[in-house]
């Protein structure tokens, strides 16, 4: 196994871990359609976990490599409450040097291709 240390996880604690391992198993659709196309190093050979603890976050895709992480969301995102939560969320994760990048579930569901170009744009930065 490769060895990151804990830079992988940026100190996220023992019940994020096992709340990720819930989130696995109950994705949404779109996630799991996005995910078919990033398991195994399929996109550009990078290589994404799925629902990977960060901090004090789950990320729904993380590339450690490229320190970057994407986002699907769904319709509950468009709450201002939620809106702001996920800015500042991303703020602190870019504070990490981390890019997060986000799109729909409508997007993943209904223009992957757009999705997998614009994540491969930040995957050759």
């Amino acid at each position: 196994m490769e060895n990151y240390g804990d830079d992988l996880f940026k100190g996220a604690s023992g019940k994020l871990f096992e709340f990720s391992k819930a989130l696995r198993k109950a994705s949404t659709e779109a996630e799991d359609i996005l995910w078919q196309s990033l398991r195994r190093k399929q996109l550009n050979g990078f290589k994404f976990r799925r629902q990977h603890p960060l901090d004090k976050y789950i990320a729904d895709f993380y590339c450690y490599e490229a320190k970057l992480v994407v986002e699907v969301d769904g319709e509950i995102h468009d709450k201002l409450d939620i809106k702001e939560y996920d800015k500042s969320r991303s703020y602190e994760l870019e504070e990490l040097g981390i890019t997060v990048i986000r799109f729909t579930n409508e997007e993943v569901s209904r223009n992957l291709d757009m999705v997998l170009n614009v994540i491969r744009g930040y995957l050759r930065k």
